[in-house]
């Protein structure tokens, strides 16, 4: 069974900074893509970030320049540090492996609710 646990979700305020983890069991993580996507609500969920297992990475434009995604392969683990948050960005925030259009693992995590408010 693969598990994909999410954490370091929290409010913050405009401007502030979080760094969201991704810690993942069952399987080893080295050998794939992996990614960060987030989910408002009544939107679908999206994809902001990803990094190649040889640390090549993407973002969508609104996240370009303030998120930095990182992975720990010793710890089989993802990071996400979320630096000017902005309201927009408030969602719940999840991990993957992204494949084409869609997501290797079946099974997505709990989440973390990231909140931007003053």
């Amino acid at each position: 069974q693969v598990q994909l646990v999410e954490s370091g979700g929290g409010l913050v305020q405009p401007g502030g900074s979080l760094r969201l983890s991704c810690a993942a069991s069952g399987t080893i993580i080295s050998n794939y893509v992996m990614g960060w996507y987030r989910q408002a609500p009544g939107k679908q969920r999206d994809l902001v970030a990803r990094i190649s297992g040889g640390g090549s990475t993407n973002y969508v434009d609104s996240v370009k320049g303030r998120f930095t995604i990182s992975r720990d392969n010793a710890k089989n683990t993802v990071y996400l540090q979320m630096n000017s948050l902005k309201p927009e960005d408030t969602a719940v925030y999840y991990c993957n492996a992204p494949s084409g259009s869609g997501v290797v693992f079946g099974s997505w995590g709990q989440g973390t609710q990231v909140t931007v408010s003053s």
